[in-house]
């Protein structure tokens, strides 16, 4: 019998007891994209909206690459995808038209080019205490190496996911937009992780594929119903991200056999998500000059970088967070 009352006892103690469960922690992010360029950036976005028991959405900034045209329309297409998952209350925030060395020596002045995200990026990196903002940043670094620049007491603040490069080898677009704002970037205390993209390579995030016959069979209807419909890029109206993910598909250029996109961008929100989805090694940060990485073997700044992904567990998780997304809070 008395076994019987202390083990009751013990399940009365655990039934009021603060420290047998805590709310898990969720992730501060602000996704800096150029969202007009492609079509990872958009699924990037609802991926990331739509996983609100993992991120806790803090904005979204916005730069223009070659591709996709000027900052009001990279911004439009932000605020299209922001609009169809029904999160208007984040910010989103127009960054650089520009590259880091145009824009550089005019950070002193009010406005600037870029100046709304970099003083964003800015004020949110300040505002944490106990933990580190992440900025996934899935274009080129310009806004994030203006900030540092303005501020360098953020580089302590934040953790620097960006989808990027084809790390050891040349090129990669995000890359070859503003290359000194990721040599800059290279050489701070910020902590920087490399989220490869490899073209034609397994090992990048090029191998995240999502093929065009199971975007259209898995997204129609997809996601939160928008408050009022938006006007996509190619002019017709979608009242839910999935069907504006099957316009995106069928308005693209698909590659291969079966013919599909690579979900770049999104590949880097996953591997936030679940570390377990990709390979990371520790390496001395190196930097690039004419276009040609450059190694340095004995640099103490390391980064990390991020390869091998498992395409299988992103896709599906990808398309499972579309059945049963849970939107982020919107503070």
């Amino acid at each position: 019998m008395t076994k019987f009352i202390h083990f009751f006892a013990i399940l009365a103690l655990c039934a009021f007891c603060t420290y047998c469960t805590s709310p898990v922690q969720k992730i501060p992010v602000i996704f800096d994209t150029d969202a007009n360029n492609e079509v990872d950036d958009q699924h990037a976005m609802a991926y990331l909206f739509m996983n609100g028991n993992t991120f806790d959405v803090r904005g979204v900034t916005v730069n223009a690459t070659f591709s996709g045209g000027k900052i009001d329309e990279q911004y439009a297409e932000a605020d299209r995808i922001v609009r169809l998952c029904n999160v208007t209350g984040i910010p989103v925030k127009k960054g650089a038209d520009s590259d880091f060395e145009t824009i550089a020596p005019t950070i002193a002045q009010k406005d600037f080019d870029g100046s709304d995200a970099v003083n964003f990026i800015i004020a949110r990196a300040k505002a944490m205490k106990n933990e580190k903002l992440v900025v996934i940043a899935v274009g080129k670094l310009t806004n994030v190496a203006l900030a540092v620049e303005k501020d360098p007491s953020i580089t302590d603040k934040i953790r620097l996911v960006w989808l990027g490069s084809n790390y050891p080898d040349p090129g990669e677009y995000n890359l070859v937009n503003d290359i000194p704002s990721m040599n800059y970037l290279l050489d701070t205390d910020i902590e920087f992780e490399l989220v490869t993209v490899r073209y034609d390579k397994p090992s990048g995030t090029t191998a995240v594929i999502a093929f065009k016959e199971d975007i259209l069979k898995k997204m129609p209807g997809k996601g939160p119903l928008a408050k009022e419909p938006v006007t996509g890029r190619h002019g017709k109206e979608f009242r839910c991200f999935g069907d504006y993910s099957v316009n995106l598909f069928e308005e693209c250029e698909n590659h291969g056999n079966p013919p599909g996109r690579s979900l770049f961008d999104m590949a880097a929100v996953a591997i936030v998500k679940n570390p377990s989805w990709a390979e990371v090694q520790v390496i001395p940060a190196p930097f690039m000059q004419d276009r040609q990485w450059v190694e340095r073997p004995n640099n103490k700044r390391t980064i990390k970088v991020w390869e091998n992904f498992n395409v299988k567990a992103i896709l599906n998780d990808f398309y499972q967070t579309m059945d049963n997304y849970k939107l982020v809070e919107i503070k």
